[in-house]
């Protein structure tokens, strides 16, 4: 009798498991800029109270400021780099730079240099998530590949609660914080180079004789115009308000008149949402179509987001309204990548995620400056749900104008310069 036949050939399992490292390496890689996204709010209590190197108020918004524009030049930049050098060696490299540089923030000798540290530790960090998100689209089937983003995502806010857990058992010891993010940044980096694998779609687009590498002033012609205005929009919207609401929202909640242990809690509440509306986002998107997903999402963000300008009574029914709010706000950000990797082709897909997570963190930047303002102008309840309302409002309006079916209809073969897909 002829031996059996086995059912998964050598060559089909080290495949599962060069995706499978994949996907741990880069989920991992997005947790430690979830965890970074919230350190320094949760620290700038203790380093004001202490008077750490003499920093004020001012100073600390100064810092906080600049670490968001590191982060946005990094985002910006890594997307020509990565279609051009490889996701790999890209995103262990931004790895290794916010690695080191976090770890020598504590060490900073004045509020400048720590100021500095944490601009040249933006840069790496912004250049992690375009990366991670490219590789995880391209190492799923087309079909999956929304998922594939919020799934990803679902780290972001997973290492936001990590953050928070931890700062609350260093308390005054906050230099804690960064040498756990950076060393154990060093440590996945350590990983990453020995068992991550390059893209196998960047690979097949950088040997093609048809498929020749598209520079970022490709993104400005009428091919992807259309959609890249909407892209860049809708991220720009979308980013606005997860660092709106992560940063203002417990101070809207108090001005509201809850008490302040329940303000806080919110915060937790909205994240936990948000980790659950990433995984139903990209389960209903890869079958109903990314867009139409989208369109839903920021709609019913509009609606939870009007809904908390007025006080409720009862704490479930404010639970489950922030809850929802988090499901659909956050997720509907990420569904904005997820077009992004179905629609661009693998020769500048990485460029085109890149360009919207940098213009999307801009919005980063604006979302709580305007919202700070109105706080600090006594109106940030009930005019800063106002504002966010009509933030979500111009992202589905954004999304509204991107071309439909385009992400069903392009191939990865598919050449660099190609006409406008069919609307």
């Amino acid at each position: 009798m002829a031996p059996a036949v086995p059912s998964t050939t050598p060559a089909q399992t080290g495949t599962a498991g060069r995706n499978g490292w994949t996907v741990v390496l880069c989920w991992i890689t997005v947790l430690l800029e979830g965890y970074d996204l919230v350190v320094l709010g949760a620290i700038i209590p203790t380093l004001l109270k202490t008077h750490h190197l003499g920093m004020t108020a001012a100073d600390a918004t100064t810092v906080a400021t600049l670490s968001l524009v590191g982060v946005a030049i990094g985002a910006v930049c890594v997307g020509p780099l990565a279609d051009r050098l490889g996701r790999r060696i890209l995103l262990i490299g931004s790895v290794v730079l916010f690695s080191l540089f976090t770890l020598l923030v504590p060490l900073a000798g004045s509020v400048t240099m720590f100021a500095v540290l944490r601009l040249i530790a933006g840069v790496g960090l912004g250049a992690c998530m375009p990366v991670s998100l490219t590789m995880m689209a391209e190492h799923m089937p087309a079909a999956r590949r929304a998922r594939a983003s919020t799934l990803t995502m679902t780290g972001y806010h997973t290492g936001a609660v990590i953050t928070s857990l931890l700062a609350l058992q260093v308390t005054d010891n906050w230099q804690i914080l960064f040498y756990v993010l950076g060393v154990v940044g060093l440590v996945v980096a350590a990983v990453q180079w020995f068992r991550l694998p390059e893209s196998e779609a960047f690979v097949s687009a950088k040997g093609a004789a048809d498929s020749p590498r598209v520079p970022f002033t490709e993104l400005l012609k009428p091919a992807y115009l259309r959609a890249g205005i909407g892209i860049w929009v809708a991220s720009f919207m979308g980013l606005l308000l997860v660092y709106g609401l992560n940063t203002w929202l417990p101070k809207l909640m108090n001005d509201a008149g809850y008490p302040v242990p329940t303000a806080v809690t919110q915060l937790l509440v909205l994240n936990f949402g948000g980790v659950v509306g990433l995984i139903l986002g990209g389960f209903v998107a890869d079958r109903r179509g990314i867009k139409g997903t989208t369109l839903c999402w920021f709609a019913v963000a509009v609606a939870m987001l009007a809904a908390l300008s007025i006080k409720m009574d009862s704490d479930l029914l404010l639970d489950v309204v922030v809850f929802l709010t988090g499901v659909f706000v956050f997720s509907a950000q990420v569904l904005v990548y997820a077009y992004v990797t179905h629609y661009y082709p693998a020769s500048v897909r990485g460029t085109a995620l890149g360009s919207a997570s940098g213009i999307g963190r801009i919005g980063s930047i604006v979302g709580p400056t305007i919202t700070g303002a109105l706080v600090a102008a006594g109106i940030g309840h009930p005019w800063g749900f106002y504002f966010f309302a009509t933030v979500a409002v111009l992202g589905f309006l954004a999304v509204l104008t991107l071309p439909r079916g385009a992400e069903h209809t392009r191939v990865e073969s598919a050449p660099a310069q190609a006409a406008e897909p069919a609307v």
